[in-house]
């Protein structure tokens, strides 16, 4: 089995067109999906594909928006039979010089759709981070189903969780 590899596709901010769009359509490779695959804890990832734009936005900001189409397989958390599922999401970032970042110990809560500009805009790990933020949390197999707790209490015992406190206060023999 192939060594999967890093997936990376980073753009130099210095070498994008300020007065147009500048398009990209990501199709990482079966060894970079496999990649992928292992940091997000899948079992596969057959397909993975985001196609979008940077565009400048005022005079020292870049906009990337963008939509991830992805078919991914996870285990089923009743069976951890296999689950495949088909993911799309559409996405928008805003690359500002002016956002803050956060100084060591500092907490600070960031704005979901602005991040800090530096020299480059990496899309590899905005595809990343966006896929694993619309994977299924809880992928269940067709026809899976939890079984009732055996020792569920009686709806009875359920209206009344402090009946059997007085048991307590009896003197044992």
């Amino acid at each position: 089995m192939p060594e999967p590899t890093t997936f990376s596709h980073r753009l130099r901010v210095a070498h994008l067109n300020p007065r147009g769009a500048n398009d990209f359509d990501l199709r990482p490779d079966a060894a970079q999906r496999e990649g992928i695959a292992a940091d997000l804890g899948l079992l596969g990832l057959p397909a993975l594909r985001m196609t979008g734009e940077v565009r400048a936005e005022g005079a020292d900001a870049w906009l990337v928006t963008a939509t991830i189409n992805a078919r991914v397989i996870q285990p089923c958390v009743v069976t951890l039979d296999p689950v495949e599922t088909a993911v799309s999401d559409n996405l928008r970032i805003l690359f500002s010089p002016h956002a803050a970042t956060p100084v060591e110990g500092e907490i600070q809560i960031p704005d979901d759709d602005i991040e800090p500009l530096g020299q480059y805009i990496d899309l590899a790990a905005i595809l990343t981070e966006a896929l694993s933020l619309a994977l299924p949390l809880y992928p269940r197999a067709p026809g899976a189903a939890l079984d009732a707790a055996p020792d569920e209490p009686a709806d009875e015992d359920r209206r009344r969780p402090f009946a059997n406190l007085s048991d307590l206060l009896k003197p044992r023999d």
